[in-house]
């Protein structure tokens, strides 16, 4: 399995811990959309689609079966994050 593409959706509101939401394709074949940046205390970490349940929570819609595939994923998508912001961050910044 090959992650082929992901791309960010940068969430521009400060106050919010919740700061991209990426779709990563696998093997051009396979995508799952809805896959959450959120800023953690220390570092940044990543949410896999989920749904609320009857009784409050949520429950992953899908996952990664094992944490190979689970970091795999998570340094693609943070990478890809790190990456967009800091092109959102040249293209707002005043040319000196």
């Amino acid at each position: 399995m090959n992650i082929t593409d992901i791309r960010i959706k940068l969430v521009k509101k400060d106050e919010l811990k919740l700061k991209a939401v990426a779709s990563v394709t696998f093997d051009d074949c396979f995508v799952v959309h809805d896959v959450k940046v959120i800023e953690g205390t220390d570092t940044y970490f990543i949410s896999m689609p989920n749904k609320k349940t009857p009784d409050g929570g949520y429950k992953d819609i899908v996952h990664p079966l094992n944490s190979p595939t689970r970091e795999l994923i998570k340094t693609a998508v943070l990478e890809a994050f790190r990456k967009a912001e800091q092109e959102s961050e040249a293209v707002t910044k005043p040319e000196e």
